[in-house]
């Protein structure tokens, strides 16, 4: 422990600071390429020990976990590669994560389906595959009844099943509450996921859709993630492990022999310490739900932002170094585009702001309370608001903390501003820093393609008759 951080947390700031000096050395980021997003790999391997390991401690030796990463948090594919050789899964939430995974090479029976709206033609898909699917309502399951069981339109009668793999369960909705941010919070009582179980009717519906299909194995909830207490996301899992005995008592077999808890687990931007930890949260379903861990049941997990959020940078030159009103003001090339919660939601998406120079060297010297801004043209576009850091000058460099997950992968086209470049790094047996390409740098000519330029003349062939 230094300075109040373990040494994990120390560690992975020294490595940052280095990838950082590398890449102004080695070309990545300058004048020409003003802003990068940089991804610690080592960072990301000892997450996904760490998620393996607290859950392995708390688990009954031979209980199958899956630990599938939630795609929508960093969409990349270099990223879901890494995390399926370090024995992670996915969690896919459309078609186009579906793809992602698959590219990534994560087999069809380490990946989850979640998702409201499913088409006929994704379940359709993910039956064929032998993907793991959760239900989210009363309509989808008519459908899955429809494609498993084709010869009986209501999927009863113990009609002979067709040959899908995919395990299949129901997402339900425990209505324990939210949390500070209402955005992230989906087991509040309006929540649009899952079957809402304390409406009027729902618990015994759900009971009934178990007992009348004998292949329904799973059970799944997810009661939110930034801004969730643990206790709350205990209560989550507690009451939906609750669900599955008494169906399994109601049934008089072990029916459900899956529980998907979800993820969710909060990332602390405030400072450099991961907290809370996999060890902690595992721990606290232990004593609260022992019998989730006995062996009985096998485990899901769908963890995203804390395995990716602290292993992430975003890295901006500082264009101009100008004041307003007295106070100064750096204008960089990271704003909206890259941090679109933190600039529109800046009470609920903080960022800590690191201040480099011009050499990717961390800054030095008295803070001095600024503004950092971002390229887009609207005047909310601030990463950061009246924050005191070392003063930033033209051609230094603003890097926004803890960003690995749902920012620099989740490119926002304000002002059609380009997608940045994103490089892996890794320390070298030189003491020095390898990189590695993730994602390329949009080119000016693939914003035009995006944006129509192959139909340019579309809508001038659609004047009415005689209008011109």
């Amino acid at each position: 422990m230094v300075n109040g951080y373990s040494d994990t947390a120390r560690d992975r700031a020294v490595r940052r600071d280095e990838a950082v000096r590398a890449a102004v050395e080695r070309g990545l980021l300058g004048p020409d390429s003003p802003i990068v997003g940089l991804l610690d790999v080592t960072g990301i391997q000892e997450s996904a020990g760490e998620l393996r390991a607290a859950f392995d401690e708390v688990t009954a030796p031979g209980t199958p976990v899956l630990h599938a990463f939630a795609v929508k948090a960093t969409p990349l594919v270099p990223v879901l590669r890494l995390l399926h050789e370090e024995g992670i899964g996915a969690e896919v939430a459309s078609p186009g994560e579906l793809a992602l995974a698959r590219a990534a090479g994560v087999s069809p029976d380490r990946t989850v389906l979640d998702s409201p709206a499913k088409t006929p033609a994704e379940l359709r898909e993910a039956l064929a595959l032998g993907i793991a699917v959760n239900a989210d309502n009363p309509q989808e399951l008519d459908r899955i009844d429809a494609l498993v069981l084709p010869h009986s339109p209501k999927g009863m009668g113990g009609a002979p099943m067709a040959a899908s793999r995919s395990p299949l369960g129901i997402r339900v909705n425990p209505q324990v509450g939210g949390g500070s941010i209402g955005a992230t919070s989906t087991a509040t009582a309006t929540s649009k996921f899952g079957v809402a179980l304390r409406d009027a009717g729902a618990r015994e519906w759900v009971v009934r859709a178990y007992a009348e299909r004998p292949w329904l194995s799973r059970l799944h909830a997810h009661t939110g993630s930034q801004g969730i207490p643990l206790a709350l996301m205990t209560q989550g899992v507690a009451e939906t492990y609750a669900l599955a005995e008494e169906i399994n008592r109601y049934i008089g077999r072990p029916q459900i022999d899956t529980i998907d808890i979800g993820g969710g687990l909060p990332v602390n931007f405030a400072s450099e310490a991961t907290a809370p930890t996999y060890t902690e949260y595992a721990r606290a379903l232990k004593e609260a739900v022992p019998g989730l861990f006995d062996g009985r049941y096998g485990l899901v997990t769908e963890f995203g932002r804390s395995l990716l959020a602290k292993h992430g940078t975003i890295v901006a030159r500082v264009e101009y170094a100008k004041s307003a009103g007295g106070r100064p003001v750096a204008v960089t090339h990271a704003g909206v585009q890259v941090a679109t919660r933190t600039v529109y939601v800046p009470g609920s998406w903080p960022l800590r702001i690191a201040a480099y120079d011009g050499k990717g060297r961390p800054k030095s010297g008295p803070d001095v309370v600024q503004d950092v801004a971002g390229p887009a043209c609207f005047a909310g576009d601030l990463l950061a608001e009246g924050r005191a850091l070392p003063l930033l000058e033209q051609g230094d460099y603003a890097a926004a903390l803890d960003t690995g997950a749902y920012y620099f992968a989740h490119h926002y086209a304000y002002n059609s501003l380009a997608r940045p470049g994103i490089y892996g790094f890794a320390p070298d047996q030189a003491g020095g820093v390898r990189f590695a390409t993730v994602r390329d740098p949009q080119t000016l000519a693939s914003i035009v393609a995006e944006s129509g330029g192959a139909h340019a003349g579309a809508l001038t062939t659609l004047h009415a008759p005689g209008s011109r």
